[in-house]
């Protein structure tokens, strides 16, 4: 009989890369990750590793195991979600993930309505980048997390994860100064160009948001020279209003915004949802979550971006 546990270490190691990283993530030496997957090994009767220089990776038969581990733990989660429902009341931990932007609008109202209706509930929030969500839920650090993909830097198919669309948003260039193209529509490389030699102002490399600047970027024609790297857009919309230099900001962000910015829409979108454990959302505390998300984005958008930034602007160039 092959081993759940052991199977969860199979697939992390094929979605990390290395026995080290496996362990770091699952907070386990190096040298017992190693001792459970050789139990596995002998387990399967057929080799599942092979060394190929420093790295460790798997075999055919490892890989089709891997598929096989996806659809049992979630069948588990499945498992999980029913005894969960057959229970009265929702209650307990729920870990929550959420990026900067989100953690600023659609949060804190999720969680208002989320605690009212089920004050047993105990949510639990932390900032992580949409790049790391699926570790951080694969290695149960997470229940639900808010991500977010952008134009340029579509989300890679996880069979791992499930996703609840909530809202897709324009992408806005942020500046200090009106230029020919600001309020204006064009393409990318006619709204971008003029700020080709600026500095530019994006989040930390490593991150969804850096990748997408880079690229778009790229896309109009010119290579970003990036002056400061941080991922709170109320920073970059305060240094581009100090002319600190250009950068982007997603229409949920432009509701914060200061005097002395200028907001040009570009033609570049950003989409969040809402993403849990595949087979995880029929329970009724990832339901519940995603419901509130999904009110407290209703609300936001009944509220309409287009007229908060109005009334915090000065001009046409918005």
């Amino acid at each position: 009989m092959l081993d759940v546990r052991r199977l969860h270490l199979l697939r992390e190691l094929d979605r990390r890369g290395t026995i080290a990283a496996v362990a770091e993530a699952l907070t386990f030496t190096a040298s017992a990750v190693s001792q459970q997957l050789g139990v596995l090994e002998r387990e399967a009767g057929v080799a599942l590793l092979e060394r190929s220089g420093r790295r460790v990776i798997l075999t055919p038969a490892g890989r089709s195991l891997v598929t096989h581990a996806d659809a049992v733990l979630q069948r588990l989660e499945l498992a999980v979600a029913e005894l969960a429902s057959a229970r009265e009341g929702i209650g307990g931990p729920l870990r929550i993930g959420t990026f900067p932007s989100g953690g600023h609008t659609i949060v804190p109202a999720a969680l208002a309505e989320l605690t009212q209706r089920h004050p047993a509930l105990e949510p639990m929030v932390q900032e992580i980048d949409s790049a790391r969500v699926s570790d951080g839920l694969r290695a149960g650090e997470l229940d639900v997390a808010l991500v977010h993909d952008y134009d340029f830097v579509p989300a890679s198919p996880d069979t791992t994860v499930d996703e609840v669309p909530l809202l897709e948003e324009p992408v806005y260039l942020v500046t200090n100064t009106a230029a020919e193209t600001a309020g204006h529509s064009g393409t990318l490389a006619e709204l971008l160009g003029p700020y080709a030699e600026v500095p530019w102002i994006t989040a930390r490399d490593g991150t969804t948001g850096h990748a997408m600047a880079v690229r778009a970027c790229q896309a109009a024609g010119f290579q970003p020279r990036i002056r400061h790297q941080v991922n709170d857009f109320r920073t970059v919309l305060a240094l581009a209003a100090t002319g600190q230099g250009a950068g982007f900001v997603p229409e949920m962000a432009t509701v914060q915004s200061c005097e002395g910015v200028v907001l040009t829409k570009l033609p570049l979108f950003r989409r969040s949802k809402v993403a849990f454990r595949a087979g995880g959302g029929s329970h009724p505390a990832i339901a519940a979550f995603v419901a509130a998300a999904t009110a407290a984005v209703g609300c936001m958008m009944g509220s309409g971006f287009d007229e908060e930034k109005a009334a915090m602007h000065h001009g046409d160039s918005v």
